[in-house]
């Protein structure tokens, strides 16, 4: 098998088509027809403790959510973690790909796993971006009304969330539920339109947080939070088509926020 295939297993799922303008999914650093050696790890984001463990692991790909160049490269001379991690990457012989907003607007792809998590049902897309059920973000709705805060309470746990900062709780009940992974600030408005009473993301901003009322509730979970469940996605897609080479979930995939509690 080479890297090129275990590419071509993620994009059948999650097209390069479907990733932003500004984005650089794809295979980040090595080439196609390498062959696979060792296996896979699989991670947020590409560090440098990520980098060690595919050594140690004997893996010769690393697939990540996050692209490990995100912004063009106009040295290599080890003065910042980027340039670090692609060295390391080149002199190891390890491919560094990325599945990053096309994993997003896939069907079935990080908001729909969060969704799942939260056992929304009939699930569809909150931004469509096609015809075809892709798009950013899901809304659905919940078996029975909850009270809101025992639902932020069911977010933290099942998400493993340490803090969920969250806008006035204007909605007693909640039913219909709104999900977008990342930084989803832009999605507010379509969040409205589905009426739903609570929308579950990242990275608001602060004047995000008096632009729900009176109509839901905002819950910022964090962004790692929301997008940990990249690694059980890829681990899905590529177990059912690999099964002669190990994937490992990375053990040092980590949440570059700290909170002190």
């Amino acid at each position: 098998m080479k890297i090129g295939d275990v590419a071509a297993i993620i994009e059948e799922f999650a097209p390069l088509s479907l990733q932003e303008s500004y984005d650089n999914s794809g295979l980040v650093v090595g080439r196609a027809d390498d062959e696979l050696r060792g296996g896979v790890l699989l991670a947020v984001d590409v560090t440098e403790a990520v980098i060690d463990e595919a050594v140690r692991l004997g893996c010769s790909m690393v697939v990540t959510h996050h692209p490990i160049i995100f912004h063009p490269l106009k040295r290599l001379n080890s003065a910042s973690q980027t340039e670090r991690c692609v060295e390391a990457a080149l002199k190891n012989g390890i491919a560094l790909y990325a599945c990053h907003t096309n994993l997003d607007s896939a069907h079935g792809g990080m908001s729909w796993r969060v969704g799942q998590m939260l056992s929304l049902r009939d699930m569809r897309v909150l931004q469509p971006q096609g015809d075809d059920d892709t798009g950013f973000g899901v809304v659905g709705e919940l078996a029975e009304p909850m009270p809101t805060e025992e639902f932020l309470q069911i977010v933290r746990r099942r998400l493993g969330v340490q803090v969920v900062r969250h806008s006035a709780i204007v909605r007693d009940k909640v039913v219909r539920v709104a999900v977008c992974t990342g930084a989803g600030g832009s999605l507010i408005d379509d969040a409205r339109r589905s009426g739903c009473d609570i929308y579950v993301t990242a990275d608001l901003k602060y004047n995000d947080f008096f632009a729900p009322a009176p109509d839901f509730v905002v819950a910022d979970i964090g962004h790692f939070e929301s997008e940990f469940c990249a690694i059980g996605i890829l681990f899905d897609i590529l177990s059912k088509k690999i099964t002669n080479f190990a994937l490992h979930r990375s053990a040092c995939t980590a949440n570059p926020v700290h909170y002190c509690l």
